[in-house]
């Protein structure tokens, strides 16, 4: 590979950030003790990041009770994007050679059973920003209750060059 292939980003993330309408944020602050992205390798694994916008939670309490599945999707996206602010914060994002894995966890009112499709959210915009780069494997899973009342909680893994 020459050189100036070597230093070119991997994917048009920029631009499709920017057909998106979105830049990346600035990285959350940890609510607890803890950092927002960690490298080892050629991976980055990120926290769980919340649904912050601009600094305020997109939602608050349960996907089937307090927050309906169209809010929750919409929160894991954001959850998303936040995960990729703090992998550009580590790396930047034209390192991101593809995400490995997605886990992501929905608070779930007694028997709302659609943890996936609140979860496609934050997969469907990987695919959006980084096209064949953002397929992953997943785990979406449902729990009682999540850090600030929120309804979902995002953590990815990235390799990266």
């Amino acid at each position: 590979m020459a050189e100036s292939e070597a230093n070119r980003p991997v994917t048009e993330w920029r631009a499709n950030l920017d057909r998106l309408g979105l830049t990346v944020p600035p990285v959350v602050a940890p609510v607890a003790a803890y950092v927002p992205a960690i490298r080892t390798g050629n991976h980055v694994y990120t926290s769980g990041q919340l649904p912050f916008v601009a600094g305020e939670l997109s939602a608050i309490g349960k996907v089937g009770a307090e927050v309906s599945l169209d809010q929750a999707v919409t929160a894991a996206r954001w959850c998303a994007v936040n995960a990729l602010a703090a992998v550009h914060d580590l790396v930047g994002l034209d390192e991101v050679v593809r995400i490995v894995k997605l886990v992501g966890f929905v608070a779930s009112a007694p028997g709302f059973t659609d943890q996936p499709l609140v979860i496609n959210g934050a997969s469907e915009f990987l695919g959006e920003v980084f096209g064949p780069a953002g397929a992953h494997a997943r785990s979406a899973v449902g729990v009682f209750e999540l850090p600030k009342n929120t309804p979902v909680e995002v953590e990815l893994i990235a390799e990266v060059r």
